[in-house]
């Protein structure tokens, strides 16, 4: 009996050092790039860029996404999950220190590393979640979504305070991030050590990965259209909300708060979708329910010009949008027999779904620059939500990616 309880109790800290380093690591996923936003007129004043290329360093981290996160499987293969993730928290850390001075080189090279060191700590998640943690992936998807969300939404409401009421500068805000990128290494370390055994662990599981390839696999192009629509409306209304906003007759000051408000009010959804998604059969009635009220925020957003309804909008837009971040990466472990195919149906996914959210504030800005309204943009937003819910309904069946070999 009390070897037992002996024996448990290190399995027991194993798991919090592990569930602490994915949630530190979650910390880090988001915050670098959100704090550009804020900062752009900042830096682009101080380095002389051209409003095009200022926008690329928003840009760029996404490009970043959809290229690494197919390298990221075969890098996790060769190194282990666990050191690949340290890896990929060390380009982090790179990216951060290197990218805040005056030679414009080192600031789109800094920030083409931060989007490569994100990537492969994004890819890796919901395998690492996958194989720790196979009866609580609802769970700890939900907890480390929370985690990235939260820190997304905090990168980009305290960038300015800290730029200039602290007197950072743009600069100094940008650095500060590295901070917790260094917390996360350190709290990182104790998985290292685990490397050898858990691949030895990984060649005895059963052959569960089916010949076939996730690339072949209806249900895993259904997963990666989900997040890649899903994501694209993410980074649209993040961009472009605050100019829609002020075109319906909200002040600047009173737009730039509402994206505050869309991030706040989809944290709690953000955890609770897949937690719910996780103890359902499938998660298709899940799927249609979040994307009427998607739907109806962005109707209210296209035909609103009144504070109360657009406001509502805001709401019900961000319930819904933290929803479909939070189901998009349970889907990933979800769909996935184990954790090598989760992380083969996350490179998938990722890689093609940042690509294509890549595109979308581009377009919808350029639609806007040949239309001059938004109405336009948000009726094809409109479009992209219902694409969104027919493949998040198809997504949600109960199936895996690729068949169970006979």
């Amino acid at each position: 009996m009390q070897q037992t309880l002996s024996s448990q109790q290190p399995k027991s800290i194993k798991n919090t050092l592990l569930i602490l380093g994915i949630i530190f690591v979650a910390f880090n996923l988001r915050p670098s790039i959100t704090a550009i936003g804020p900062l752009i007129g900042d830096i682009r004043l101080d380095t002389g860029i051209s409003n095009s290329l200022a926008g690329l360093l928003t840009t760029l981290p996404l490009l970043a996404f959809a290229g690494l996160s197919l390298l990221t499987p075969k890098l996790a293969r060769k190194f282990g999950n666990e050191a690949t993730v340290m890896i990929g928290l060390i380009l982090l850390a790179v990216g951060i220190f290197i990218r805040p001075t005056d030679f414009i080189s080192l600031l789109f090279f800094g920030t083409l590393l931060v989007g490569s060191g994100i990537a492969i700590c994004n890819v890796l998640l919901p395998g690492i979640v996958k194989q720790k943690f196979a009866a609580k992936v609802g769970l700890m998807t939900g907890m480390y979504t929370l985690a990235m969300s939260g820190a997304a939404s905090i990168g980009s409401g305290v960038s300015v305070p800290m730029a200039h009421g602290l007197n950072l500068g743009w600069k100094g805000t940008l650095i500060a991030w590295g901070v917790l990128t260094i917390v996360a290494m350190i709290v990182w370390i104790p998985q290292l050590r685990k490397k050898k055994a858990d691949e030895h662990q990984n060649v005895k599981l059963p052959n569960t990965q089916a010949k076939t390839s996730v690339w072949r696999s209806k249900i895993a192009w259904q997963v990666t259209i989900f997040m890649g629509l899903q994501s694209l409306l993410f980074y649209c209304l993040i961009a472009w909300l605050p100019e829609i906003l002020y075109s319906r007759g909200l002040s600047l000051s009173a737009s730039g708060w509402m994206v505050s408000i869309l991030q706040i009010v989809g944290l709690p959804s953000t955890m609770l979708a897949p937690y719910i998604a996780d103890r359902l059969t499938n998660q298709r009635m899940l799927m249609l329910v979040m994307g009427i009220v998607y739907f109806t925020g962005l109707t209210l957003l296209l035909v609103g010009d009144h504070l109360v309804v657009l406001s509502i909008s805001v709401i019900l837009v961000g319930v819904s949008q933290g929803a479909s971040i939070g189901l998009s990466l349970t889907l990933l472990s979800l769909r996935a027999r184990d954790a090598k195919q989760a992380s083969n149906l996350s490179g998938m996914a990722q890689s093609v779904g940042y690509l294509l959210a890549a595109t979308g504030p581009f377009a919808i800005g350029m639609i806007f620059d040949i239309f001059h309204s938004w109405d336009i943009s948000l009726f094809i937003l409109l479009i992209v939500c219902l694409f969104m819910t027919l493949a998040g309904i198809g997504a949600g069946r109960d199936e895996y990616v690729t068949p169970a070999e006979s």
